[in-house]
C-alpha cells in the first residue's frame, strides 16, 4: 500500500515538473519584385538631326510606342517603334538649304533600372531613372525635297559631290541607340516619363556625303502602364533559439532515494535566402545567419545541424530546381566546414527541389538550418 502511494506521488511530481516549450517567432512582411509586362505611349516628342543649319531649323516632330518586360528588379527588355520626321540642311557660303523626309524605326532595347542598382529596390519609389541600349532598323521614305536641293547645289558648285548619297523611294539603314529614362510614379500601374535618345545611322541617311555616320537625338514624353503588379508581399518568419527544459523526478521504492533526471534541449533555426533566381552563392546579407548557426554549434559541442535546401516552384522546372536546391544546401554546408571549421560529421544535408514549398513565392529560394543540442543529467538525492 505504501509502495502504491509512493509511485502515485512520483508520477504526479513528473507531470507537475515538466516545463512547456518556449519559442518566440518574429514575423515581418517584405515587398519583393514581381516580373511584369508593360506598354508605353510617347506621343510628345522632338527630334534634332545633327547638321550645319541653325538648331531651330533642324527640329522636327517625333513619337514612339513600346512594349516590354522587366525580368528582375535590375534588367528588362523592350520592343519600340520610333517614327515620324527627320531634317537636314546645307548652310555654307551663304547658301542655306533645308529638307525633310519621313521614317519608321523599329528597335530592340535592353533596359536597366539604375535607381535599384544604385540605391536598392523600393517598390513605391516616386521617381525612377534608368538607361537603355539597343539596335534596330531605320526605314526612311519621302525624300523628294532632297532631290531639289541637290539640283540647286549642282548648279551653284558645278558638281554633285556634296549630295552624292541622294536616295529615292526608300532607304533602309542599320541603327544603334542608347539613352536615359525618368519615370514619375502616379499609381502602382501608371507613370509619366521622359526619355532622351541618341541614335546613329548610315552616312547616307541625310543624302549628304560627310565621311562619318549620321546622328539624330530624340526627347520624348509619355505614359507607361504596368500589367498586373510590379511587386508582391512576402511574409518572412525568423525563429529565435528554442530552449526546452524538462525535469523528471522518479521515486524508487518507499522513499529510500529520489532520482532527478534533468533534460535540457537547445535549438536554433535560421533561413538563409538566395534571393535571385538561379543563384547558389550565399548573399553577403545572409552570412550573419550562417555565423549564428556556427556560433551555436561551437557553444554546444554535442549539437548537430540539419540543412535542407529548397527552390521556387514559380521559376525553372523540377530538374533544374532539384539541382539548385542541392547546390544551395551544399553552399551553406561548405561555409560551415571551411569558414567556421565545423566538422562534416555534425552536418546533415537534404534537398527537396520544388517538391515542398515551406515559404511563399520566391522566398522558397532558401536553405533552412536547424541545430539541436540535448543534455540529460541524473541527480540522486
Amino acid at each position: 500500500m505504501k509502495i502504491n502511494k509512493a509511485l502515485l506521488a512520483g508520477l504526479l511530481m513528473m507531470v507537475l515538473s515538466s516545463s512547456a516549450i518556449a519559442q518566440e517567432n518574429g514575423e515581418k512582411v517584405e515587398n519583393v519584385f514581381n516580373p511584369h509586362w508593360y506598354v508605353q505611349a510617347q506621343p510628345l516628342g522632338m527630334q534634332y538631326t545633327l547638321g550645319e543649319n541653325p538648331f531651330g531649323k533642324l527640329l522636327s516632330y517625333n513619337l514612339q510606342v513600346a512594349g516590354g518586360y522587366n525580368f528582375n528588379k535590375y534588367l528588362g527588355a523592350r520592343v519600340a517603334i520610333n517614327a515620324f520626321q527627320s531634317k537636314a540642311g546645307w548652310d555654307i557660303d551663304n547658301i542655306n538649304k533645308a529638307w525633310k523626309w519621313y521614317y519608321i524605326a523599329p528597335a530592340v532595347d535592353v533596359t536597366a533600372n539604375l535607381s535599384n542598382l544604385i540605391f536598392g529596390y523600393k517598390h513605391d519609389r516616386l521617381f525612377t531613372f534608368g538607361a537603355f541600349a539597343g539596335i534596330g532598323m531605320n526605314i526612311a521614305f519621302g525624300n523628294k525635297e532632297a532631290a531639289g536641293v541637290k539640283k540647286d547645289l549642282t548648279e551653284h558648285y558645278g558638281h554633285d559631290n556634296l549630295m552624292r548619297y541622294l536616295w529615292d523611294c526608300s532607304k533602309v539603314s542599320f541603327l544603334g541607340r542608347a539613352g536615359l529614362t525618368g519615370d514619375f510614379r502616379i499609381t502602382s500601374n501608371w507613370s509619366v516619363g521622359l526619355e532622351l535618345q541618341a541614335t546613329t545611322v548610315s552616312d547616307k541617311y541625310n543624302s549628304k556625303k560627310a565621311g562619318n555616320t549620321d546622328w539624330y537625338f530624340n526627347a520624348l514624353v509619355g505614359v507607361k502602364y504596368v500589367f498586373g503588379s510590379s511587386n508582391k508581399e512576402v511574409k518572412i518568419v525568423e525563429t529565435a533559439p528554442v530552449v526546452v527544459e524538462e525535469k523528471i523526478k522518479v521515486v524508487e521504492k518507499v522513499v529510500e532515494k529520489t532520482i532527478y533526471v534533468e533534460k535540457t534541449i537547445h535549438e536554433i533555426s535560421r533561413s538563409i535566402y538566395f534571393k535571385k533566381a538561379g543563384n547558389t552563392t550565399i548573399p553577403s546579407s545572409e552570412m550573419s545567419k550562417v555565423q549564428e548557426v556556427a556560433d551555436f554549434l561551437n557553444d554546444h559541442p554535442d549539437a548537430n545541424v540539419t540543412l535542407c535546401g529548397y527552390a521556387d516552384k514559380g521559376t525553372g522546372n523540377p530538374t533544374i530546381n532539384a539541382k539548385l536546391s542541392e547546390k544551395r544546401v551544399k553552399a551553406v554546408a561548405d561555409a560551415l566546414k571551411n569558414k567556421y571549421k565545423i566538422a562534416e560529421s555534425r552536418i546533415n544535408i537534404e534537398f527537396k527541389g520544388d517538391t515542398e514549398q515551406p515559404k511563399e513565392g520566391t522566398a522558397n529560394r532558401v536553405t533552412i538550418a536547424v541545430a539541436k543540442s540535448e543534455k540529460v543529467v541524473e541527480i540522486v538525492k
